[in-house]
């Protein structure tokens, strides 16, 4: 829609063709259904949040940066709000609003909408000739692929863009999830099922290498580790198969080793006559406890008043490192970003155009970039679609 409507602006004949029932399917899920749109951030912070081609992002970002963006919703009806972390959200909460003024703005531009399938791209001598579309084929001048990558199928993202790449003769970086749940090997996890833990500390390890860490929440599940601080640390865990990787939890960022030794202290003499098993329940969410007591090595039977020192120095290093195994990530379909797609090397960045093919512009998640969560995807797309529409012809 962004891409369109600046075609469109320019007086080009402009077609959007959507295979959905409705505009911005997956724009409307985004957030949480509250639509990050961008990160208030200045471009240095940006390039800084892009681990993949962010070189690439550099003429488009610097072109439509995050305050461009911020003016432009603005412009279109849409309030917006800063919240933690500079993330950007419409004061109303609703994504919705977002997309609507996209589709309202593209309308009134001029840009004309078929609903249709696309079937592939068609050239003669070398060059866009045609889009071939279920409905038939739309002869046009150039063609931009806006089609996401492969995460949230049923948005409509299922690969489609990488396929009309391939058969053009562009090379596609292997899709891949990111911003994704994480597995964990063994039933750690399992057994914690739907623990759901607030203002924790996460760290991850690269083969025992600190790579990343982050405050916030976090949720046990049948597979693995879920929740806002997990996806944001899946975008740094990059190399399974080659590397080994764990995240490190601090259950008690709050009180620092000092201090949690003497809160140990203290609830091991209130219940000195009580067993282990008992007397954690002030400190530790109710499930947590048997896993807890089995992973400190101290049998849960043990009278408070009997554990030693090093029993007490063993379980708090277990309360500030309680550490998981990750061994993978959930599949690309149900990430909220797919990293790899179209090779950058092969797109030109100053007007997001195919070297190989006249007439061809790519835009959005399709091209292989991707960030860190914090609005840093969805602006851009806003600055490749807007770059594209207006390089186009």
């Amino acid at each position: 829609m962004m891409a369109a409507a600046e075609s469109a602006k320019r007086g080009l004949v402009t077609l959007l063709i959507e295979k959905n029932e409705y505009m911005g399917r997956k724009l409307r899920i985004t957030g949480k259904g509250r639509c990050n749109v961008t990160n208030a951030c200045d471009v240095r912070t940006f390039m800084a949040n892009v681990p993949v081609n962010s070189k690439f992002l550099y003429s488009a970002i610097n072109r439509f940066p995050p305050s461009a963006a911020m003016e432009y919703f603005e412009r279109l009806g849409v309030p917006l709000k800063v919240e933690r972390g500079e993330r950007v959200f419409p004061e109303s909460d609703r994504a919705a609003d977002i997309s609507a003024a996209l589709e309202r703005n593209m309308r009134e531009c001029g840009v004309r909408l078929l609903r249709a399938g696309v079937l592939g791209i068609e050239t003669e001598n070398g060059a866009v000739s045609a889009v071939k579309t279920d409905r038939g084929a739309v002869s046009c001048r150039a063609a931009i692929v806006c089609t996401g990558g492969l995460s949230y199928p049923a948005t409509g993202s299922t690969g489609d863009g990488f396929d009309f790449a391939r058969s053009l003769g562009h090379t596609v970086t292997p899709p891949r999830a990111s911003l994704v749940p994480l597995t964990s090997p063994g039933t750690l996890c399992r057994d914690l099922m739907g623990l759901s833990l607030r203002n924790v500390a996460v760290t991850v390890f690269e083969d025992n290498k600190k790579i990343y860490s982050d405050f916030g929440e976090l949720l046990f599940t049948h597979f693995g580790l879920s929740g806002p601080t997990i996806l944001s640390a899946s975008a740094h865990m990059r190399r399974f198969g080659e590397r080994s990787y764990r995240v490190e939890i601090d259950l008690k960022p709050a009180l620092d080793e000092q201090k949690l030794d003497k809160r140990l202290l203290s609830d091991f003499e209130k219940h000195k006559n009580n067993d282990f098993i008992n007397s954690l329940g002030e400190l530790l969410p109710r499930k947590l406890i048997p896993v807890a007591v089995r992973l400190s090595g101290i049998d849960g039977r043990t009278k408070c008043n009997s554990i030693t020192r090093e029993q007490r120095h063993e379980l708090l290093t277990l309360l500030k490192h309680f550490p998981v195994e990750i061994d993978g990530t959930r599949p690309v379909s149900e990430a909220i970003v797919t990293s790899g797609g179209v090779n950058v090397r092969e797109i030109d960045p100053r007007t997001m155009r195919s070297k190989l093919v006249p007439g061809l512009y790519f835009a959005g998640e399709v091209i292989d970039s991707d960030a860190y969560t914090g609005g840093f995807n969805l602006q851009i797309a806003w600055s490749t679609g807007y770059l594209a529409g207006n390089s186009v012809i």
